[in-house]
């Protein structure tokens, strides 16, 4: 089972989106949600491309939206759950 991260922030309703498709992921044990707005360094880096996945153990294996059950299973396959 994976720990995963999304970059996200308020009012995104694509980061809604992606946060509804990890809920529903079998392979995903845990969701730490990141709001970009609360650190300058993940503004910078994903305020045009959120939502963001990123695999907690591995924070360089992400994905950018957008992202199916089927990108996201083989991320995890590729990177390993932890």
């Amino acid at each position: 089972m994976a720990k995963v991260v999304l970059y996200h922030t308020d009012g995104c309703h694509l980061c809604e989106q992606a946060q509804a498709l990890l809920q529903q992921h079998p392979d995903i044990q845990a969701i730490e949600l990141r709001d970009i707005i609360d650190q300058p360094q993940w503004l910078e880096a994903y305020q045009i491309r959120i939502p963001v996945l990123a695999l907690a153990h591995n924070p360089q294996a992400e994905l950018g939206w957008p992202f199916d059950q089927q990108a996201i299973s083989e991320l995890i396959k590729q990177y390993g759950p932890n």
